[in-house]
């Protein structure tokens, strides 16, 4: 399990450490960092895939995404006492992303880029990337270690340099996957490419969920829910349908789902009382949708390791979400989730799962912090030195 999620230099996150549970709920009220501690997760997903630096050209680059702030904000500017002002920088500028767990930890630093080809001046650059053992990194528990375009794994007490350079722009998780050599790489590889993040359910008149579709086994519901026939289909095929049933009538009473396919592929329909007829995909509100594509990504028979979820309580009616936080609280007894919320009713639910921890985050100065966490309590957490 994941312990510790640290982020520095990312937007409003100039230095955080969050401790990470069975079951974790981040709060805050708008423009405290929700978002930003949700994407820096996607980010170090991102790594494993090679797409780190597209994805912070996505938000519109590094200049964009790095802190804005000062590299310190003393006690004095805290107690208004000094304005908040730039001093001499004492460290280089850097976006750095980790993670720590009970069996190893990752960490990634991007800085400003050096020698960059023309019209390529503010790409950022992978200046040092390291796996270890354990939660916390320590030189004498590094497994792999890079260094701007070099890298070297453990062999016995020493070091074995990789004769391959790496490209700035290069992730060593996508570029070196030696089994004998390193093959907690590939471990971590793979552990990161199978997070999963539900943030882009659709559920306007042209989403793909709403449409019949070709259908296939299913066991991992797309990004988007465009699958969701099939999804939930191969949950009664070869997961737990009862469970999936249960699930349904806590938040819809009375209500069935079935699935049937046709010359055009598979087709979801949701028989509730009170009508005469099932209503087809197409048909269901966009509440309704949602909270069907939200049971086959948490009910999955392939549950993943993490599971990220940011404010899944979109388009639903504050009446169903009790039901929600029950569902989230039985899916992490199969996987670790991260929920971000601001939704009263959810945050309550939630709060009384037996593994749930909550954390309510505050923007002070500009910067994201734990208000009830000083930095010196969160767990141990070291930066490899670049």
């Amino acid at each position: 399990m994941l312990r510790v999620l640290s982020v520095a230099g990312y937007r409003s996150l100039r230095d955080l450490r969050l401790p990470l549970d069975p079951l974790t709920l981040i709060t805050g009220p708008n423009g405290s960092g929700k978002s930003s501690l949700y994407r820096a997760l996607r980010l170090l997903a991102d790594a494993a895939q090679n797409r780190v630096l597209p994805a912070l050209a996505n938000e519109g680059g590094f200049a964009s995404t790095r802190w804005a702030g000062p590299e310190v904000i003393s006690r004095a500017m805290r107690a208004g006492e000094q304005p908040i002002q730039g001093t001499v920088r004492d460290g280089p500028v850097s976006l750095r992303l980790g993670i720590g767990g009970d069996d190893f930890g990752y960490s990634i630093e991007l800085g400003l880029p050096q020698d960059a080809p023309e019209l390529f001046e503010d790409d950022p650059q992978i200046k040092r990337e390291a796996l270890w053992a354990g939660a916390s990194y320590r030189p004498a528990s590094a497994l792999v270690e890079r260094r701007n375009a070099s890298l070297q794994v453990r062999d016995g007490r020493g070091w074995a340099a990789v004769n391959t350079p790496l490209a700035a722009f290069d992730s060593m998780l996508s570029q070196h996957a030696d089994p004998s050599q390193a093959p907690e790489m590939i471990t971590m590889r793979e552990r990161l490419r199978g997070w999963r993040f539900y943030d882009s359910l659709r559920t306007d008149a042209e989403a793909p969920a709403r449409r019949v579709r070709v259908g296939s086994f299913t066991p991992v519901l797309a990004g988007d829910g465009a699958d969701l026939a099939a999804a939930w289909q191969t949950i009664v095929a070869i997961g737990n349908g009862e469970l999936l049933d249960r699930c349904l009538q806590d938040a819809f009473p009375g209500a069935s789902v079935t699935v049937s396919r046709d010359d055009a592929g598979f087709r979801l329909a949701m028989r509730q009382p009170g009508l005469l007829r099932p209503l087809d995909a197409a048909e269901l509100s966009d509440g309704t949708l949602r909270y069907l594509m939200l049971l086959a990504a948490l009910l999955s028979p392939r549950p993943p390791e993490l599971m990220a979820l940011n404010e899944p309580e979109n388009s639903l009616h504050p009446d169903l979400l009790p039901a929600l936080g029950r569902l989230i609280a039985t899916a992490s007894a199969q996987s670790q989730v991260i929920v971000v919320s601001h939704a009263r009713r959810l945050i309550s639910a939630l709060e009384d799962a037996p593994d749930c921890r909550s954390w309510e985050l505050r923007k002070e100065f500009g910067e994201t912090r734990l208000p009830d966490l000083p930095l010196d309590e969160t767990p141990p957490w070291r930066w490899p030195e670049r």
